[in-house]
């Protein structure tokens, strides 16, 4: 009875190699554990974003309306979490009279008008934007930074209000380009005399229109109750949906390269040159 061939003598035309073959080759293997290592990275991120997407401790309903001390909700420099937009705080500090800078293009109960905001300097020495109140044009927006500065002494003050996420700074829309228009600690900061603490990132709406100091004639900014917010943050979600597609694609790019190199062999096999058929 005549033996079987070994396997080294088979013509490699005849029983070409299969996909699997190919793909348990070691260089194929070693492509496969980095894969599994990028995979990792990808889903730890993934994780990551879930983690914040769905807030496992939301506020409870009503939370933001107790007054607290602003330190028992952010601390300078830090941003301020998104369920605690709107939370009440009360604070103290000093003015600084030269810091009363003028925001336009605010509402007020659906009136476009002027924020007066100031500098107050927390016993800390941190600084915290604060929106003070609402003037209705410019020339009574002017008097009322006129007043307050006036008005300042180093006695400290002591002021309520809502915390709010700073809005971020935009390009001056007129000729003057001091101008703002949107309500940003950042954009303060870049017009405020010399300062030696750290900066507060959100700022503070007052219910004080004086400001602790005197009557400006200022009105009292509108600024209610937060909404309501959904316990999912639908963007931290949509990024945790990209991490899996960029996991998932890790292992498609290794089958799609391992199949090239599969059906490059084939074609050699079949005395096929894969450039000719590139061209």
């Amino acid at each position: 009875m005549s033996q079987p061939a070994p396997l080294d003598e088979f013509d490699p035309q005849e029983f070409p190699p299969t996909l699997r073959e190919v793909m348990l080759r070691p260089r194929w293997i070693g492509m496969l554990l980095l894969c599994l290592v990028v995979a990792g990275i990808f889903a730890t991120l993934l994780q990551w974003q879930l983690s914040r997407a769905l807030a496992p401790d939301p506020v409870p309903e009503g939370a933001t309306e107790e007054v607290r001390p602003i330190a028992e909700v952010v601390d300078p420099g830090d941003y301020l979490a998104g369920p605690l937009v709107g939370q009440r705080v009360e604070v103290s500090g000093t003015w600084d009279p030269d810091d009363f800078l003028i925001v336009s293009q605010r509402l007020n109960d659906g009136v476009e008008g002027f924020w007066i905001t100031g500098r107050l300097e927390m016993e800390d020495g941190a600084s915290l934007a604060t929106a003070i109140g609402w003037a209705p044009d410019r020339d009574a927006a002017d008097a009322a930074v006129a007043e307050l500065s006036d008005a300042t002494t180093a006695e400290p003050v002591e002021l309520s209000g809502r915390l709010i996420a700073d809005e971020g700074p935009t390009p001056a829309p007129g000729d003057d380009p001091y101008e703002m228009i949107r309500m940003s600690p950042a954009a303060l900061l870049s017009q405020w005399g010399e300062i030696d603490g750290a900066v507060y990132r959100p700022f503070l709406t007052t219910t004080d229109p004086t400001g602790g100091i005197v009557d400006a004639g200022l009105d009292e900014i509108a600024a209610g109750a937060p909404a309501e917010d959904e316990s999912v943050n639908w963007l931290n979600l949509f990024y945790a949906a990209e991490w899996a597609i960029f996991a998932a694609f890790s292992f498609y790019l290794w089958y799609r390269l391992a199949k090239d190199a599969w059906e490059r062999e084939l074609e050699e096999l079949a005395g096929i040159d894969p450039d000719d058929l590139e061209e």
